[in-house]
Parts: structure tokens; sequence; C-alpha cells
């Protein structure tokens, strides 16, 4: 089991950039498949961007594509989002999740049940 914990949200006007931290415990963290989800009031969860477990391979959605980059520190067993160019409708909670669901070294999944483990979400804010 990996336990995750999100850091990094705000408040940001439009334009800007944050920089999404997730620290893992537990299990070795390079076992997983990583992604970033989010949530906003209202709407379904969907999907952000998506690392494989060996750092090779990244996938995002097309809204942050250009934007967004998801990078991954096995060292530090940390996952990060650098959002850039942030828009109103990034307005979001913003997830972490873990899949223990890899097939290879390249593997990335965009969908929320390919997703074993959760963190609590952190908030981010985007003002127009």
């Amino acid at each position: 089991q990996v336990q995750l914990v999100e850091s990094g949200g705000g408040l940001v006007q439009a334009g800007g950039s944050l920089r999404l931290s997730c620290a893992a415990s537990g299990r070795t963290f390079i076992s997983y498949a990583l992604g970033w989800f989010r949530q906003a009031p209202g709407k379904e969860r969907e999907f952000v961007a998506a690392i494989s477990w060996s750092g090779s391979n990244t996938y995002y959605a097309d809204s942050v594509k250009g934007r967004f980059t998801i990078s991954r520190d096995n060292a530090k067993n940390t996952l990060y989002l650098q959002m850039n160019s942030l828009k109103p409708e990034d307005t979001a909670v913003y997830y972490c999740a873990a899949s223990s669901n890899v097939v290879n070294s390249r593997w990335v999944g965009a969908n929320p049940y390919d997703y074993d483990y959760w963190g609590q979400g952190t908030q981010v804010t985007v003002s127009s």
C-alpha cells in the first residue's frame, strides 16, 4: 500500500504558474505508474497527466498539453505537476494517484479506474 499527500495548491492569477507536489510513503514508489486528476465543482473527475513508473513516458489531456509538465523523482518518492499559463478553467481540486496495474515500463493510465491509491487533493484556484 502507498500513501499520497499533495501540496502546492493555492490562488493564482490567470497566466501564472504553480507547482504541485505529491509525496508518497509506504511501498516502493518506483513500482507505481502515477497520474494527476482534477475535479471542479459539479463536474466529474477528469484526467490531467500521467507518467510511467520508469519516467520514460508521459501523457497529457489535450486541455493542458503544452502548459503542464508531469515529472517524478523516484529517489525522493515525489511526483510533480508544473502548471504554467494557468487559466480560470483550470480551477479544481487536484489529486495525485498511483497505479500498480503496470504492464511495462512505459505504461500510463488515463482512466481513474486504472488507479489504486489516491491523495486527499489540493485546491487550485485561478482568478481572471
